[in-house]
């Protein structure tokens, strides 16, 4: 292979070239858990979901460790050109649809079990948890310039009904992130069940609202089809329509509550990356340019690869278009003391979660609470 100038590629190779592939295999953890039902009798095995992501990959990640960047700036251009990259997020998708279409089935009464509502209600959270890597997914070909990858993104949205997050994400976090505008950055002391309403509704009501305004500039109504946000939400209603009708009434509590499974997992994940972290202010009055940091980086391998780079999220705040295989570490970015899925058991435990976060946004900012992202009520004066 050769890079852009025709010269010979590096010897550098991506030793995590394959194991990428786990992310796109996470879908699979639906079918998983029935096989293993099958063939143990243990119904415990319908929780399968929750406990990889939040014991399993944990202390996978603790065992492995970390891994932080050895690629060089020459080879980044023929890693950001790999076409494997593209294709393992573009796998994501059908075997997404093909383990909900699995679970549907199963609600239903099929698949040769028996479930009680306990075992349907762990099946719903590893679809939940399916649905809400999916927003991971999403997010990276939400990014992309290609408008196949766009409309991918869209379709991997539709699971959770959280269409608007393309429009959101892209032209509002990304532009407002770690400031007071930002409903997506979570507070210094705010606990992640005040965040969650608080960033869903303000995202919401921002992409709502980016629309209405780009579709009046051009001087059309916000109720079109060309609404990013509306099309989006049809999308999901004709999903979640379809599969109502093909499988029964029965399945609509469990499709509902995996979807709200699925948008609490990425909130949840949202609280955590820009926790407590504020953009300083200007002489000029405007926001002072995103940079590393602003967001809580972590390097745990596994995390990693079953995210696709989403733990290193500093550097794609700094370079929003760098595909997830070329993200790199930051030393300049504040540290996780752990990988997410600890993080996240961590913030669902507001005690914990302010004894080991807290004194660690103190240190970033030196001692300087006024420099920290707090409550508006709370700012000090200037």
């Amino acid at each position: 292979m050769a890079d852009r100038e025709g010269l010979r590629t590096p010897s550098w190779r991506d030793a995590k070239r394959y194991f990428w592939l786990l992310g796109a295999i996470v879908p699979g953890l639906v079918p998983l858990a029935w096989l293993l039902v099958q063939l143990t009798g243990q119904e415990v095995f319908w929780w399968v979901g929750p406990v990889m992501a939040f014991m399993v990959v944990p202390v996978l990640d603790h065992l492995v460790g970390s891994a932080e960047s050895d690629e060089s700036e020459r080879t980044l251009d023929w890693l950001e050109d790999d076409a494997f990259y593209r294709w393992v997020t573009y796998l994501y998708l059908p075997n997404q649809y093909l383990s909900l279409v699995f679970a549907c089935w199963l609600w239903s009464g099929g698949g040769w079990v028996t479930m009680s509502w306990l075992d349907k209600a762990g099946l719903m959270l590893t679809v939940g948890i399916v649905g809400g890597i999916s927003i991971n997914a999403a997010h990276e070909l939400g990014h992309r310039r290609a408008t196949a990858e766009r409309r991918l993104s869209k379709l991997a949205l539709a699971q959770t009904g959280y269409g608007h997050f393309y429009v959101e994400h892209n032209r509002g976090h990304h532009v407002r992130v770690a400031t007071a505008e930002d409903p997506a950055s979570a507070r210094l002391g705010e606990t992640v069940y005040r965040f969650i309403p608080r960033s869903v509704l303000g995202g919401l009501r921002s992409a709502w609202s980016l629309e209405r305004n780009r579709l009046a500039r051009a001087g059309r109504s916000p109720w079109t089809l060309r609404n990013e946000v509306l099309n989006a939400w049809l999308l999901s209603a004709a999903m979640f329509i379809g599969l109502n009708v093909w499988f029964g009434a029965v399945v609509a509590p469990w499709l509902i509550g995996q979807a709200v499974i699925g948008v609490c997992l990425l909130e949840s994940v949202n609280y955590l990356e820009h926790y407590g972290l504020r953009r300083q202010r200007l002489a000029t009055g405007r926001y002072e340019r995103v940079g590393p940091q602003h967001s809580w980086n972590s390097n745990t391998l596994i995390a990693n690869v079953f995210l696709f780079h989403l733990q290193r999220h500093s550097d794609h705040h700094t370079n929003p278009q760098r595909r997830y295989q070329t993200l790199r570490h930051a030393d300049e970015a504040p540290q996780l003391p752990f990988g997410y899925g600890t993080m996240l058991v961590l913030a669902w435990c507001t005690p914990i979660w302010r004894r080991v976060m807290d004194p660690r946004v103190l240190d970033h900012y030196d001692g300087d609470i006024s420099r920290a992202a707090l409550h508006p009520a709370r700012t000090p004066a200037a």
